[in-house]
């Protein structure tokens, strides 16, 4: 694969880095860049502003609503947007749902849900996770029984994000038992404001309330609100997961990433010097910048699959295990950086507005919980143990 931009790539690039400067508020890219609190209304502006201009589903055909990018355009302007400070498109409707109807769903519903995904019409949450069925999904236990023209649900799901903005949540439900565990699975669409579904927070490590559980009791579902085929649900959480797990590799923000801590190692100061240049420091940062660049070229590779029609295999697990490794190693070099400045994290500082004192340099105020926040990145989307199962079975017929 030539890396070189063409000239028409190059303009392309352009195009974007123009965009943002006229379209990104400075006011949230230096929350985004500083590891600020962003709020709903900072992400769903964003998403508005995207949609406005033709480059929010920019991985979605064009019949749908997708800009009919080449995958180095979808490569050069989620790079570009994660240098600027440009918030994360939160990906469950866009990147995660979208795909899966446009693949699976009925006309009816693609014809109802993807307009009202790229508007804003419908925040999304995923119903996967559960008690004891986190990486193994196939254990879900949230059941859906069949009455007349609807589901009735019970069970609950966790881990659930930003669930406590969602107005919709697609769900793995269990609907059949005498098969085999993953031939028992169902997907379904679900109202949040449907009797019976409660919303609880979870309090993570860093002080956050980011994920949630969902409990269901009796919940009433309509049976149009069925993706494909009763029992078939299985075919389609993988199909998204590969999505997701491409996603979490998030190339571009490890470059941001990478980026503010460069910034923050010039700054700070060892034994008279930048700690750039203490030796030690600057061999494990070499290291991930070149760990970085290799899995830039495999990220390549897997969106160019993508745009040709095929469905990226056990390379998104590659990447999901490299790609949460580097943003995992830049969030500890980065509070390693911080050295005591990183100790008495101040949660109030995290939001807008804060008169307090700053603790340290500006990076210094959110390095504590980015690197506790990022633990979670080996785990979620399935476990990066769990993604070498996977590719121990693709690729070497373990």
């Amino acid at each position: 694969m030539d890396l070189k931009f063409t000239a028409e790539e190059e303009a392309f690039r352009t195009e974007v880095l123009d965009f943002l400067r006229e379209r990104l508020p400075q006011r949230v890219a230096d929350k985004v860049r500083n590891g600020r609190r962003l709020t709903r209304d900072d992400m769903a502006a964003w998403h508005a502003t995207l949609n406005e201009k033709g480059w929010l589903a920019n991985h979605w055909p064009q019949e749908y609503g997708g800009p009919g990018w080449s995958a180095v355009q979808k490569f050069i302007f989620e790079n570009e947007c994660a240098i600027a400070g440009a918030p994360r498109i939160v990906p469950f409707g866009v990147n995660m749902l979208g795909p899966v109807l446009i693949k699976y769903g009925s006309e009816a519903q693609k014809r109802y849900w993807l307009p009202r995904i790229l508007d804003g019409s419908d925040w999304w949450c995923q119903g996967y996770s559960e008690p004891g069925a986190g990486s193994d999904l196939a254990s879900v236990r949230t059941t859906a029984v069949r009455d007349g023209d609807h589901y009735v649900v019970n069970g609950q799901k966790t881990w659930t994000t930003l669930g406590h903005y969602a107005n919709m949540i697609f769900c793995l439900v269990r609907t059949a038992t005498d098969v085999r565990k993953q031939e028992g699975i169902s997907f379904l669409l679900i109202d949040m404001s449907t009797p019976g579904i409660e919303v609880r927070p979870i309090i993570t490590l860093d002080g956050e309330h980011e994920v949630n559980e969902v409990f269901f009791t009796d919940v009433r579902v309509p049976v149009v609100n069925l993706v494909g085929e009763e029992n078939k649900g299985w075919t389609y959480a993988k199909y998204l997961l590969t999505y997701e797990r491409t996603n979490i590799a998030g190339v571009g923000f490890s470059v941001a990433a990478l980026a503010r801590l460069k910034r923050a190692a010039q700054k700070v100061m060892r034994n008279g010097r930048p700690l750039a240049e203490d030796s030690s420091f600057a061999a494990r940062l070499a290291k991930v910048e070149i760990d970085l660049e290799n899995m830039k070229t495999t990220n390549l590779r897997v969106i160019a699959a993508v745009a040709g029609g095929g469905v990226p295999g056990a390379e998104s697990s590659m990447l999901k295990i490299r790609g949460t490794e580097i943003r995992q190693e830049i969030s500890s070099l980065l509070r390693r950086a911080m050295g005591p400045y990183a100790v008495p994290f101040v949660e109030a500082a995290l939001g807008e507005g804060y008169a307090g004192e700053p603790i340290g340099p500006d990076e210094a105020a959110s390095a504590a919980a980015l690197y506790f926040n990022n633990r979670k990145l080996s785990i979620f989307g399935g476990s990066n143990e769990i993604q070498k199962n996977i590719i121990a079975k693709m690729m070497l017929g373990l």
